[in-house]
């Protein structure tokens, strides 16, 4: 079995933006109403998907999918905005929408929270599950112009891994020191039990440059994360 995750497909082609400093930007502003009811329709089939009869892969291209569509649906109720962080739906303690619950999968009542983390984090424990879930900020990593698949889905955590890992919102080494997406704090064991372990995950995806650079990197400086809303204006 296989989900059509083509309505969501035509959707990020249509409207996500890449910019020429290597961060994909949503068009909320220009979203249709037609394509509007066209992502509810989708988020409705989705929730009537038997989601544990799908292979591995497939139920982990359509968790992601769910997540990253959600989020564009629940922005776009509340658009026009400056952040995600100013919806105001359930408590999570960045504020935000991710702890009220939205949809429900096979009698389950579930929030962006749960989807993320007891879902994707817990079931998957592939630390490149934080690359392909989208926020709707500038400091996350890119939203991709292509819906997951369970045949795409290795080489899609692949390709946001290191799309986020060489940009600077990711890593910025200067000298011995290297200043990271605050991702690799709030997830810290998500890439490995110490510095190390998380240099070397970082080394993995990044640029043969880079990761000579990170080779020398004995400090970590500091997090930074952007949460201004991923606008294409």
């Amino acid at each position: 079995m296989t989900v059509d995750h083509s309505a969501w497909g035509a959707l990020l082609a249509k409207y996500v933006k890449p910019s020429p400093d290597g961060i994909n930007r949503f068009a909320y502003g220009a979203v249709m109403a037609g394509d509007k009811l066209a992502l509810k329709a989708y988020l409705a089939r989705l929730q009537g998907t038997k989601v544990t009869a799908l292979a591995r892969d497939e139920q982990f291209a359509f968790w992601i999918n769910l997540y990253n569509a959600l989020t564009i649906d629940v922005v776009l109720d509340q658009y026009p905005l400056k952040s995600i962080r100013d919806i105001r739906l359930g408590f999570s303690i960045f504020g935000g929408p991710w702890g009220k619950s939205l949809v429900t999968v096979e009698g389950k009542d579930l929030s962006l929270d749960d989807v993320e983390h007891a879902i994707l984090r817990k079931v998957w424990r592939d630390p490149r599950v934080h690359y392909v879930v989208n926020c709707a900020s500038l400091g996350c990593p890119n939203l991709m112009a292509k819906a997951f698949t369970g045949a795409t889905l290795d080489a899609m955590l692949t390709r946001g891994a290191r799309d986020y890992v060489n940009h600077a919102r990711g890593v910025q080494v200067s000298g011995n020191k290297v200043r990271l997406s605050s991702i690799y704090s709030w997830y810290a064991k998500d890439f490995g039990p110490n510095q190390g372990a998380l240099i070397a995950h970082l080394q993995q995806y990044a640029s043969p440059e880079l990761a000579a650079q990170l080779s020398t990197v004995d400090t970590i400086s500091g997090y930074d994360y952007d949460w201004s809303l991923n606008d294409a204006k």
